[in-house]
């Protein structure tokens, strides 16, 4: 049986935005047609910064096993640029679902990855909001296309 679940990792979006609103707009987005389900997973740092440790928060969240459950990970950042691909937990994020054969999407409130740039991380589709109600909308988009 495959998985109803979507595991959305939310990190900061944008002034005013903390990660678990974040989640929580995703989230209504992605269920308000009662066919899938959302596993919310909100971490406070910025998940397109370079990070020190990017295993250690994915690993306190639980993240492999959680992900492995999902259908899909959503990965919502308030930035994804050429410094995601690299050393952040986005870019991990999307690294070990590509590895375990999980499709990981990606919501940001800025893009600036090119085209290759975007393959290299392997995100099936990246989607642009900044506000909490982009978010819904945005997440209520996402649902058709997971």
């Amino acid at each position: 049986m495959i998985s109803k679940t979507v595991l959305v990792l939310a990190g900061p979006f944008a002034e005013g935005l903390s990660a678990t609103r974040a989640c929580a707009a995703l989230t209504r987005g992605l269920t308000a047609d009662g066919h899938l389900e959302s596993d919310a997973c909100a971490l406070e740092q910025d998940l397109g910064a370079r990070a020190g440790s990017t295993s250690k928060p994915l690993e306190e969240a639980d993240f492999d096993r959680r992900m492995l459950a999902a259908r899909a990970i959503v990965i919502a950042c308030a930035h994804l640029d050429d410094h995601t691909l690299g050393g952040s937990i986005a870019f991990e994020a999307a690294t070990r679902a590509r590895q375990s054969g999980v499709p990981a999407y990606a919501v940001t409130g800025e893009d600036s990855l090119d085209r290759f740039e975007a393959r290299i991380v392997d995100l099936q589709v990246i989607l642009e909001a900044g506000t909490s109600r982009e978010l819904g909308a945005t997440g209520r988009k996402l649902a058709t296309l997971v």
